[in-house]
């Protein structure tokens, strides 16, 4: 059986607030910091989630927690953000029940991180599929995406977003997901122009920088210097702990994952290009001959790039920046823009460029993600937003306005839902339902959006009237028409106490929202509000040849001019906030508020006044308290009865009937007063945590008193256990001993018996011993006597011979015995059978020279005979060849001792098999008994040309090497003799006999690195063919070669190595070839 445990079981401080006792701030924080101290950072108000940043990564959000949280009552386990996802999917899945999870806080508090955890959760535990998992990583890898062109860093947080995000998951009936709806809220795109000191501008700005290669940045026109972009902050334009290239990486991947197309990527990226080029457009004045000042352009160079950049002509744009047409009707007037215009006009185009841009983004990546089917969808709706924000250090604006605005509606939609909630449940479980009382702060919201009297419309009103508007009138309008609020404060309205409150200066005004006293500067509220671009900028982006440029500025088509004014970004923010509300009333709500510890953003600090402040403007204590209004702890019968059963005899340790009935008998048991508990259909509600607590103190206590018996009886079946198993050991021991001493004295016996044993067989062998002994004494000594008798008998008889020849008989043994101990030597000393293998053992007397000079001698002729006898035909052949080369160039060519340990191959181009050489092999006849490239010097220049050195029995052919076309053939009878030289080059000529046939064209002098094969083997068939004698080899380092009708004195000589120690061939003059050989170390 699963053991379940609970969310009172081992908690640290009280995990759900609504328990807290009692209940004030101070209880509350210090509640906050004990769970915070012990990393416990996410408590609970009912259903609501508490989640504190803790600045670190903890072990709380791995695969094993997802499933330790998967399909487990909301109660059950410790406070996590898992929890709630599980709950809000799980009433999706199995209920049909829309949901939204509202995420709340400042920035900094860990909002965007709450979100992915969230959908994360959300896409661990739905369906598996291919096509499920496609849906599940584009809708998560579209959060880098807005990431990087949404979020910066601040002051407060280096990841903020700066933009209100709305994403509504769908799903099918199985709860997995189709695909899904992003709405975006208010992008600060002020930011793009201006950052506030200690903050950067967007990120993808230093990621595009940082990150893209240089032949993408060279395409963009773009430096990786941030110093060089007056729209780049420099003082935190590198921030620790995020590598703005690893995320630009992240975000081109996360892009192509959602389903952007490469020229789309592009197209962004020029756009982000051309906004950091903008801003770097600077003016200077121009005074005109009418005494008025018009604006030009400093350096045209960066509005030059910026026009290739989106395909705008320059002077369309140019003139932009200096003059503005304004339409009436029919009527056209067209203005100079002085310095600050143009600069204003600059901006302007900046922001909503990016803006623009941005929301481009967002329906992109709608399209991308849409569900595909058209069926009923359920919905699971994750509201990432900004938080309520209070400026101390410096003004609240416009932004911070409309923010706070948001937040008021989020505030009032969050008290009516839960009130709403409540009011359901007790319903549902049939318990009487009591009005309760909490501030209602639709009072705030209806001065801000009121549509007659509200701040919103009275703004509108002043940006569309005629006449002179500045942000003082729109102060005046609103002393004259929110005095009497009493929730509205200025220098001039009734409710402030200027003359004491200094705090509130002539040009602000003071909201008491819910959270707080807020006070706006008015300054900036009419243009924020306007947020005019010029039509003439307008048109301008619309003449654009970039294809995204035009679908950003649609109002600049002259065929569709509007002469009606734009809404402003009031009206609009406050539709979207309405939709944005009507939308999520008919969902299930569901509340994450996150809390910043500190301003550090370190981790392990808590600090009591900023947590103070969250909490007030968060409005915890009120939900706190509209939780506690009625009963504080409700919980399903059969967990309820599960955990306190111990308490009563009658339900203890198994009760048999319904659960409600073993509650009812429980709760009876006890003395709780009865107006502390009532019982629904399916839970029990417990009024004061008191009675709860009271549960748990007795439930502690029967813990401890069944932990008691439990080790009571426990010990003593361990102590009996213990006895048996020593009881069992003890017969063990013994019965072993037993066997143990038994067979020690058995081993002594046996042991003694061997002892005697071997003492006897001793005595009986020695007396044996000594027998046999004096028996062989005996025999010894008849031997010896016998010996000596019969060796007196033969002296005596011999003695007269042997003093007659001793001397020439001992010599003659001595000798004999020298000899065959000489030749029986030899058979071990004998050396090896190699021919080539001189060496002989030294002899040991000087007498037996001759036979040592003898042996030698004949070892080595038989040996020789031996080696021969092995040779085949071929092999003699070979043999002879090279002996015949050792007579011909022995000690008279530097090139033979190189030749020795090579053997003659012959067909040095395997001419009969290779297919290129077949024409050539059919046009000789004979055999070839050698088949070599050599080279054919010429006398003109002595230069080489490649032939290929056929030799047959009968004459010697010169081929053309590529070709294989017959150049020369000699009959062997036509050689005359053959000249080489004593060095270690490779030339020979081949001379020819005068008044032959061959003779016409003159002798051939050629060059081949088997010279010495080459010639041999001329020698030994020239004999041959001619029947004579053998040809003869002259060899001289000067000779003569006859070329057709002139002589040639070929001469070598030795030179220092050039050309790679190569063998060099000059012509001197018409008489002289200069072969010059390199040295040889």
């Amino acid at each position: 059986m699963e053991v379940k445990t609970s969310l009172l079981d081992n908690m640290i401080g009280v995990g759900d607030m609504v328990l807290l006792e009692p209940l004030s701030e101070d209880s509350f924080i210090e509640n906050l910091r004990k769970r915070f101290d012990h990393n416990e950072i996410y408590t609970y108000i009912g259903s609501v989630v508490i989640s504190m940043n803790p600045y670190r990564s903890l072990p709380i959000f791995t695969p094993e927690k997802v499933e330790e949280y998967r399909n487990r009552n909301f109660y059950e386990l410790s406070p996590h953000i898992y929890a709630l996802a599980d709950e809000a999917y799980r009433s999706l899945r199995d209920q049909d029940k829309d949901q939204c999870i509202l995420i709340t806080g400042e920035s900094g508090a860990g909002k965007t991180e709450a979100s992915k955890l969230v959908m994360s959760y959300v896409a661990a535990v739905c369906g598996k599929g291919q096509e499920v998992n496609k849906v599940k990583e584009q809708l998560l890898q579209s959060n880098p995406v807005l990431e990087a062109f949404g979020n910066a860093k601040t002051v407060r947080n280096d990841n903020s977003s700066r933009f209100g995000k709305y994403m509504d998951i769908e799903f099918d009936f199985k709860g997995d997901p189709l695909g899904g709806v992003i709405s975006n809220y208010l992008l600060e795109k002020s930011r793009v122009v201006k950052q506030p000191r200690g903050e950067r501008n967007f990120h993808i700005f230093y990621q595009l920088l940082s990150g893209a290669s240089d032949d993408t940045l060279k395409k963009l026109k773009l430096d990786r210097d941030y110093s060089k972009y007056n729209y780049l902050s420099l003082d935190s334009a590198v921030v620790n702990g995020l590598d703005d290239a690893a995320n630009f990486r992240t975000v081109k991947n996360a892009m192509q994952i959602v389903g952007f197309m490469e020229d789309e990527v592009q197209s962004v990226l020029e756009l982000v290009a051309a906004v950091l080029k903008l801003g770097d457009i600077e003016f200077k004045p121009e005074s005109r001959c009418n005494g008025s000042d018009e604006s030009r352009i400093k350096d045209k160079n960066d509005l030059k790039e910026m026009c290739e950049l989106l395909g705008i002509e320059q002077s369309v744009l140019e003139r932009a920046f200096s003059y503005r047409t304004v339409e009436a009707r029919l009527e056209k007037v067209s203005t100079t823009l002085n310095v600050a215009q143009a600069y204003y006009a600059r901006d302007a185009l900046a922001k909503n460029l990016y803006s623009r841009l941005f929301s481009w983004l967002v329906t992109r990546i709608n399209e991308s993600i849409k569900a595909q089917t058209k069926a009923r969808h359920k919905v699971m709706g994750v509201l990432d937003i900004y938080g309520f924000e209070i400026f101390e250090d410096r003004d609240n604006s416009f932004e911070q306005f409309i923010i706070n605005y948001c937040n008021e509606k989020l505030q009032q939609i969050f008290i009516e839902l839960t009130l709403r909630e409540e009011q359901e449940e007790y319903v549902r479980e049939g318990i009487e339902w009591t009005n309760i009382e909490y501030f209602n702060n639709a009072i705030i919201c209806d001065l801000i959006e009121n549509h007659q009297n509200g701040i919103l419309a009275m703004l509108d009103e002043e940006c569309l009237r005629p006449g002179t508007v500045t942000d003082e009138t729109f102060l005046d309008k609103l002393n004259t028409i929110c005095a009497e609020h009493q929730h509205f404060e200025s220098r001039l309205s009734k409710n402030s106490k200027f003359l004491t409150d200094h705090s509130l200066p002539h040009n602000c005004f003071r909201i008491q929202h819910y959270a707080g006293k807020v006070l706006y500067r008015v300054e900036g509220f009419v243009d924020k509000n306007n947020d005019l671009l010029y039509r003439d900028l307008s048109q301008a982006m619309y003449k654009a040849n970039h294809s995204l440029i035009k679908q950003l500025f649609p109002e600049g088509n002259p065929g569709k001019v509007n002469l009606k004014r734009p809404p402003t970004a009031g009206f609009q923010f406050r539709a979207s906030v309405g939709t944005l509300m009507k939308n999520l009333q008919t969902k299930n709500p569901n509340y994450i508020r996150c809390i910043k510890p500190n301003d550090k953003k370190a981790s392990h600090i808590f600090t009591d006044s900023l947590v103070c402040h969250q909490v007030r403007y968060l409005g915890l204590m009120e939900n706190v308290r509209v939780r506690r209004a009625g009963y504080a702890f409700r919980q399903a019968y059969e967990p309820c009865l599960e955990r306190y059963k111990m308490l009563c005899k009658r339900t203890w340790p198994h009760w048999r009937g319904p659960a409600r009935e073993g509650v009812e008998v429980l709760m009876a048991d006890l003395p709780v007063p009865a107006e502390e508990f009532s019982f629904g259909r399916s839970k029990i509600f417990i009024r004061n945590p008191r009675t709860l607590f009271f549960l748990e103190e007795r439930r502690r206590q029967c813990l401890q008193d069944l932990a008691t018996l439990i080790q009571k009886i426990y010990r003593g079946w361990k102590c009996r256990s213990h006895f048996l198993l020593l009881k069992k050991s003890q017969i063990v021991v013994a019965a072993w001993y037993r066997r143990y001493a038994q067979e020690k004295k058995y081993q002594k016996i046996k042991s003694a018996t061997t002892v005697v044993q071997s003492y006897t067989r001793g005595w009986q062998a020695r007396k044996l011993l000594r027998e046999l002994k004096y028996q062989k004494r005996c025999e010894e000594a008849v031997t010896t006597i016998s010996a000596f008798w019969h060796g007196t008998q033969v002296r005596r008889e011999y003695r007269k011979f042997f003093r007659a020849n001793a001397g020439k008989k001992i010599y003659d043994f001595t000798i004999q015995r020298i000899m065959q101990k000489y030749f029986l030597g030899l058979k071990s000393t004998m050396p090896s059978m190699s021919p080539i293998d001189k060496s002989w053992p030294a002899r040991p007397y000087r007498f037996l020279d001759g036979v040592h000079r003898e042996l030698p001698r004949i070892f080595h002729l038989w040996r020789c005979k031996k080696y021969r006898s092995q040779f085949t035909e071929e092999k003699k052949a070979v043999y002879e060849e090279k002996l015949e080369a050792s007579e011909i160039f022995k000690d008279k060519k530097a090139l033979y001792p190189s030749s020795v340990s090579q053997p003659f191959k012959g067909d040095y181009l395997e001419i009969s098999t290779n297919p290129k050489y077949q024409k050539l092999n059919s046009a000789v006849d004979e055999k070839v008994l050698l088949a070599d490239v050599v080279n054919k010097i010429n006398r003109a220049n002595g230069k080489g040309t490649a032939r290929i050195f056929l030799l047959t029995k009968k004459s010697v052919v010169l081929a053309d090497q590529k070709t294989g076309q017959v150049k020369a053939s000699v009959p062997l009878p036509d050689l005359a003799s053959v000249s080489v030289s004593t060095q270690s080059d490779g030339f020979f000529a081949l001379r020819l006999k005068e008044g032959s046939a061959s003779a016409v064209k003159g002798d051939f002098l050629l060059s081949s690195e088997h010279l010495i094969e080459i010639i041999t083997k001329l020698h030994r068939t020239g004999a041959t063919a001619a029947d004579s004698k053998q040809l003869n080899v002259d060899i001289s380092d000067e000779f003569l070669v006859q070329f057709k009708h002139d002589k040639v004195c070929v001469k070598f000589i030795q030179g220092a190595p050039k050309n790679g120690n190569s063998v060099s061939c000059k012509r001197k003059n018409n008489r002289l070839l200069e072969v010059s050989v390199p040295t040889t170390a």
